[in-house]
């Protein structure tokens, strides 16, 4: 049930027939049924995460009624839209189904077309609510690290590092290559940090024109240089009690270097043109793509500075060494693209999913959401195909079609499970470094992990190979 979008609970097998079909015909969705709450809710826990965008709920059902379903669905998949559907025209059942927190609710018989616009209607509300969750918790300092996707996949070595900064207020430097989501992480720092609640300003060292970089960061006063028609506050005087975000801080000039070390020295900032220094409470947590140890080198960094900086070091993965998080990373894209741009979800056909985890992402998790944003634009469907993916293209010499070879054109021989069993790789360990039985879950962790790096991380091959269903692969692959 990789691509369901639509759960269909209804006891009626008939029923729940049409109401596949019309999903197919009218949205182009895929569906998966259940005849009760309690078949629901087994296919929820055991199906990929986020598979399905939207379920219709009927309300009388043997084993597990609608009502019932509808409660335990709300405390444990409060993002899923749910529609009700009744055959009774007693209007409390209605009443009590949206105060359960029913997004909409529906007297059989319904028109085709008519819950073909509840189901678009429901899926929106469902996106913008989302978008307007993550906007406000960026807003107002509450983003943490399980808003990160790659929460508990690519990005958990460098989250267990960020956890053990927040708390604290020593200066924090992000390094990794550009597109890998160094501002998003730092977002997450101070959303777990006591700073959380004042403000978090986000400075593009690079952006800012070599002469009005100390200004910027550190404000100046009404006439102290031309052009100077107003006073400003500065940058950090902007964050006072919050966090301060300084990316490409390679990028600045060495005349502010030395400000900002005082900065971090004294804790205050010296307008331009004023007379007295002002104190500044802030975090500082810096970003680069550069290597600053080399720049120091040769001379474009303060050395001092550097030290001042580099107290806490986290490394962000480039999107290639987070493969498992591409999936989810794009349905991220494709829905704020429908927040932003308005229309439905869409989903990602089996051939574009392995492309793009094929894909090398030189441009990191910014080209991926740049090959989506352009991907909803060109598809015409519900379905992103590889036709739809011209951007796979961008900064490198691979093209969208080649990528889709790369995982479905191989020589036979070099993807069969044959030929798996019968390479030279390596093999498994009965018993641990102290002579006792490894546990099953521990063995088939191994044997995920030796496949995966076998088909160079192609999950539909490793799964094959293994005897094992690509859903059930992804839902194991986590702790890999």
């Amino acid at each position: 049930m990789t691509h369901t979008s639509i759960l269909i609970v209804e006891d009626d097998p008939m029923q729940r027939q049409m109401l596949a079909t019309l999903v197919r015909r009218k949205l182009d969705f895929d569906s998966e049924g259940a005849a009760n709450g309690r078949e629901a809710l087994d296919i929820l826990e055991n199906g990929p995460p986020e598979a399905v965008k939207l379920i219709i709920l009927d309300l009388e059902m043997p084993v597990m009624g609608g009502m019932e379903t509808l409660g335990i669905l709300r405390q444990r998949y409060p993002a899923i839209p749910v529609i009700m559907l009744t055959g009774s025209k007693n209007i409390e059942d209605a009443v009590q189904a949206m105060k359960l927190g029913a997004t909409d609710f529906l007297n059989k018989p319904y028109e085709g077309d008519r819950m073909a616009v509840t189901i678009k209607n429901a899926l929106k509300i469902s996106i913008l609510s989302k978008e307007l969750s993550r906007l406000k918790s960026e807003k107002d300092g509450t983003f943490i690290f399980e808003n990160l996707i790659g929460y508990d996949g690519g990005l958990l070595p460098a989250i267990q590092v960020g956890r053990k900064a927040a708390p604290s207020d020593l200066p924090v430097l992000i390094t990794g290559e550009t597109g890998t989501g160094k501002e998003v992480f730092a977002r997450a720092i101070h959303g777990e940090s006591h700073r959380n609640g004042h403000p978090f300003i986000a400075v593009n060292c690079g952006a800012i024109p070599l002469q009005l970089a100390e200004s910027t960061l550190f404000g100046h006063e009404k006439g102290a240089f031309t052009g100077a028609t107003e006073k400003t506050t500065g940058k950090f005087r902007e964050a006072e009690g919050g966090t301060i975000f300084l990316d490409e801080i390679g990028e600045l000039p060495l005349d502010t270097q030395v400000k900002l070390l005082r900065v971090l020295q004294q804790k205050e900032v010296e307008p331009v043109g004023a007379n007295r220094p002002v104190p500044v409470n802030v975090r500082i947590i810096s970003a680069t793509n550069r290597d600053l140890r080399k720049e120091v080198a040769e001379g474009r960094f303060r050395e001092d500075l550097f030290f001042r900086l580099n107290v806490l070091q986290i490394e962000m993965p480039p999107l290639r060494n987070r493969y498992q998080d591409i999936p989810a990373l794009a349905a991220h894209f494709i829905e704020r693209f429908c927040a932003n741009e308005g229309g439905i979800p869409k989903e990602l056909s089996p051939h574009t999913e392995e492309a793009l985890l094929a894909y090398p992402w030189p441009g990191n998790v910014r080209q991926l959401e740049n090959v989506i944003n352009r991907a909803m634009v060109l598809s015409e469907g519900n379905v992103l195909d590889i036709e739809d993916l011209p951007g796979l293209a961008l900064s490198s010499d691979i093209s969208p079609t080649t990528a889709a070879n790369s995982v479905f054109d191989h020589k036979a021989e070099d993807l069969s499970e044959e030929h798996f069993l019968e390479k030279d790789t390596p093999s498994i360990r009965m018993t641990g470094h102290e002579g006792h039985f490894k546990t099953l879950d521990t063995i088939e962790r191994e044997a995920m992990a030796i496949a995966l790096e076998h088909f160079n991380h192609n999950i539909t091959q490793a799964a094959k190979a293994l005897g094992m269903a690509k859903s059930t692969f992804y839902k194991k692959m986590k702790p890999l």
